[in-house]
């Protein structure tokens, strides 16, 4: 699945099932949710945390729940995400084309 189809599929579920789009400040808080429970899991994951009884390791369903959320804010807010990581991508080669290559923190020791 593309990210046109991502948002047509998303789009089409919300309307089938959500009733309606939750309003884009109700969705940018539940974004900062998710992307604090995704926090949780790569603390407990690579950092020093340790996963608390019950809790597993469910990194693919929260990096999903950060991206289905995105891609209703996205909608909502007319953004064509195809278009928007196509231009992100010029942008940053554009600015960074040889920027991260003579960062001497970034070689290999």
């Amino acid at each position: 699945m593309d990210i046109s189809e991502l948002q047509t599929a998303v789009d089409a579920w919300i309307k089938m099932h959500g009733v309606r789009y939750f309003n884009e400040l109700t969705n940018m808080t539940i974004l900062t949710e998710e992307v604090g429970e995704l926090a949780r899991v790569m603390a407990r994951k690579y950092g020093e945390q340790s996963y608390k009884e019950g809790e597993k390791d469910n990194l693919a369903e929260e990096l999903a729940d950060v991206l289905w959320v995105l891609v209703c804010l996205a909608n909502q807010t007319g953004v064509d995400l195809n278009e928007a990581i196509t231009e992100n991508f010029r942008k940053k080669t554009a600015r960074d084309d040889n920027r991260h290559k003579k960062n001497p923190k970034l070689r290999r020791k």
